[in-house]
């Protein structure tokens, strides 16, 4: 092949190369991704990623961080095809960034950043572990570094710890290092030591930053030893042992009984000495004493063996507090007063003599007379008069007085007295907090007292118009008294009202079932409990049926009862009652109730009117009764109270009016028919009518039965008056048959006139009159027992 030829084939390669690179160019303009890849930074750093979007025609862009979207203000674009998100302090151990348009919400590209840190806080020091021998040869025994590396990492970390400019090494894998072989003392005899840490895993690896140590400056010397404690009535005085050279100590002392960080006290030796006189400390009370010491500007040593001691009593910190509490008064002003002060601790061993003095006052002038007692070591009562006095306190311990204090006892009666105003008194979690107003003549301080029992008395002085009171027992209630204090007296005590300490439910709930229906109860408790500082501030009344819980409701603390609803009928329910107060719950015992069967006002109902319903019913029946009863005893007309009527026309009785009775017949009559009562004789009444009950008149008489029918007739007709009824059209006659007790009578024509009519006569009057009948009035009732 010819030159020409080769070079033909050299430019058509190089084009071909030329439109394949041009082809990649421009598909990667037009792609879209997110850059870098694999991405690894400090902790605590900032990242910045950048989002290329050629490859979009339209749409925002948005950014996420492990599928959680990105603020917008964090994103800023800087141009139509480059997207750049900033992130600060980013401190995710490992995250995922993504890019997404909006268009579609596609994901445009993403990246994996993670993070590492470097190790910090390096420190390291020389020191001796074994005795003091090696320390007195001043060739340290150890040397070790330790530092932070907040790392979490599924691979194994190995630290390598590099030290300059002698190019030692310690190797490890947690983060402290050790060396305790002969290079301790080649690296202890350089003046400095330049320390960095790197730590590498199989995916990464970092340095920390350069530390410069002083060599003498990390140093760390043996913690003294031998303390040597030795009391005085006014101080302490500690001794150590430690290696000669140039070191500072400190001692640290706290109170046994309060061992934590913010008791203890500190007292630093800056001189050249192996002891310390520690005078801020409580009398008899047992402390606990600890020395370290290091060389100058270097580390401190270990604090030294704790050593306990016991305290003397110091004169100085003898303040008795004395107070008084008149507890008793007669009726002629003689006074029983109750005296206290503070007492020493117990465990000071001292002992200790107390005396009391009492000097009585009148019109500010000493009587002269005035009593010493010996007294215990708190508290004392003394008997007083009715003057003012002033009683005196001498502590005293082999003949030598360590205290003198007075108080002010004011005569019964005394005026001018000066009192606080307005006390008041309130508690909350055991604390009483008390407040009042300042007396009318300024005092200099104020005098708390306090007691729950009456015998035993607790008091603090305050120069303010406010206390607490601590270390209460808790659930008691106190009466606390304020009384102002002046120069040389006192004022008038104002005790506030009874306050508890703190409050407690009661110990027993007593529950009662007051009344059951067939679909409610009512429940009644009681707490029974005498404590003034139970409190109660909810109640939960449960009810179960057959051991499984039925309903349950909460009431405030002041309730003593409940109607419990919509109940079965006819079913057994256990009630019990729970009490919830400040501090604890009581719960009272289940009492066991049935429901009715039916409602008691539907019972009650029913039951009241059945009562009404018999109760007329009853009523009418005896009415019916009564009535039945009067018409069975019904009066039967007796013919011989009759008198005799005549029906006449409406003509003639329009003349001659209506008849009226016989009277004075009647009577007659009545009297004959006694005497043949009497005699013995039967007679048979005689009946012309219809019957009398009947309502139609008629005509009844009676005769003997031994009277002829003519004469009886004769008879009728002499002793009977002719009378004009009303209509005769009505009336019919009629007669008994044989069986009654009434005769049978024939129809008699009466005459109208008074003289006895002869038979001629009869018949012409008859022919006037037609259809006239005789009939017998109504007004013939005897009132005897003969019907």
């Amino acid at each position: 092949m010819g030159p020409t030829q080769i070079l033909f084939l050299k430019g058509l390669l190089l084009c071909r190369c030329a439109i394949v690179y041009g082809t990649a160019v421009s598909q990667q303009e037009k792609s879209c991704n997110v850059f870098p890849k694999d991405l690894r930074v400090e902790v605590g750093s900032s990242v910045e990623l950048v989002c290329q979007t050629s490859c979009l025609n339209n749409g925002n862009i948005f950014w996420t961080l492990n599928n959680e979207k990105i603020s917008d203000s964090l994103s800023k674009t800087l141009n139509s095809t480059h997207t750049v998100l900033s992130l600060r302090n980013f401190n995710q151990s490992q995250a995922t960034v993504q890019c997404h348009t909006s268009f579609m919400d596609q994901i445009l590209g993403g990246v994996t950043v993670r993070t590492y840190s470097k190790p910090k806080n390096i420190s390291c020091l020389f020191d001796y572990y074994s005795s003091f021998l090696s320390e007195m040869d001043g060739t340290p025994e150890r040397f070790t570094c330790t530092w932070e590396h907040e790392m979490k990492s599924s691979q194994t970390i190995n630290y390598t710890v590099n030290i300059s400019p002698l190019k030692e090494k310690c190797n490890s894998q947690v983060a402290k290092c050790t060396i305790e072989d002969g290079r301790v003392s080649t690296l202890f005899f350089e003046r400095e030591l330049t320390i960095n840490v790197s730590a590498k895993t199989a995916a990464w690896e970092v340095d920390s930053e350069n530390y410069t140590f002083i060599t003498e400056n990390i140093v760390k010397i043996h913690p003294p030893t031998g303390i040597v404690t030795m009391p005085s009535s006014d101080h302490l005085l500690v001794e150590w042992n430690t290696v000669l050279g140039n070191r500072i100590c400190e001692v640290k002392y706290y109170k046994t009984s309060e061992s934590n960080a913010q008791a203890s006290k500190y007292l630093s030796i800056k001189e050249l000495k192996s002891s310390a006189i520690i005078k801020e400390m409580e009398s008899c009370n047992n402390y606990s004493i600890l020395v370290r010491c290091a060389k100058e500007n270097a580390t401190w040593s270990d604090w030294s063996h704790e050593r306990t001691v016991l305290t003397k009593l110091n004169k100085a910190h003898i303040r008795p507090q004395l107070w008084r509490k008149v507890v008793e008064q007669g009726k002629h002003g003689e006074r029983k007063v109750h005296l206290m002060w503070k007492a020493i601790p117990p465990t000071c061993k001292e002992v200790l003599n107390y005396t009391i003095k009492v000097i009585s006052y009148n019109n500010t002038t000493t009587t002269g007379n005035y009593t010493q007692t010996t007294c215990g070591s708190s508290s004392c009562d003394v008997d007083v008069d009715k003057l003012e006095h002033r009683i005196y306190l001498t502590i005293s311990s082999n003949d030598v007085v360590l205290s003198e204090s007075s108080v002010y006892v004011p005569a019964v009666g005394e005026m001018g007295l000066s009192q606080v105003g307005n006390i008041q008194a309130k508690s909350q979690d055991g604390v009483i907090q008390v407040s009042w107003d300042k007396s009318e003549n300024p005092a200099s301080s104020y005098m708390i007292d306090w007691t729950y029992d009456g015998v035993q008395y607790y008091w603090k002085e305050s120069a303010y118009t406010n206390a607490t009171l601590f270390d209460l027992l808790p659930s008691k209630p106190y009466n606390i008294t304020v009384t102002p204090l002046f120069n040389d007296s006192t004022g008038r005590g104002m005790q506030a009202n009874l306050i508890c300490s703190s409050v407690r439910v009661p110990e027993i709930i007593a529950v009662e079932v007051v009344d059951t229906l067939d679909k409610s109860a009512y429940v009644k408790w009681s707490t029974k409990s005498q404590d003034p500082c139970s409190h109660v501030d909810t109640y939960v009344v449960f009810c179960e049926s057959q051991g499984r819980p039925y309903l349950n409701v909460t009431l405030d603390g002041s309730a003593v009862g409940v109607w419990l609803k919509d109940l079965k009928p006819n079913t057994q329910y256990a009630v019990f009652v729970e009490a919830i107060g400040y501090n604890g719950t009581t719960m009272s015992k289940s009492n066991i109730f049935t429901t009715n069967r039916f409602d008691s006002k539907i019972v009650t109902t029913v039951t009241v009117y059945g009562g009404i319903c018999f109760f007329l019913v009853l009523c009418l029946g005896l009415t019916c009764a009564i009535q039945w009863k009067k018409f069975k005893e019904m009066p039967v007309p007796n013919p011989r109270l009759s008198s005799v009527g005549k029906w006449v026309s409406h003509g003639h009785q329009k003349t001659e009016g209506f008849f009226r009775p016989v009277t004075d017949q009647i009577e007659n009559q009545v009297i004959m028919d006694k005497t043949q009562r009497e005699a013995g004789k039967a007679f048979t009444p005689v009946c012309i009518g219809e019957k009398p009950w009947n309502g139609k008149p008629m005509i009844c008489n009676s005769s003997t039965n031994s009277m002829p029918e003519s004469e009886h007739a004769e008879w009728f007709y002499e002793n009977s008056e002719t009378q004009l009824l009303p209509s005769p059209e009505a009336s019919t006659v009629c007669s008994f048959s044989q069986s009654s007790p009434y005769r049978s009578q024939d129809s008699v024509e009466p005459f109208l006139g008074a003289e006895k009519p002869s038979k001629s006569d009869m018949g012409k009057n008859q022919e006037k009159t037609t259809s006239k009948q005789l009939y017998v009035s109504l007004n013939m009732f005897e009132q005897s027992d003969v019907r």
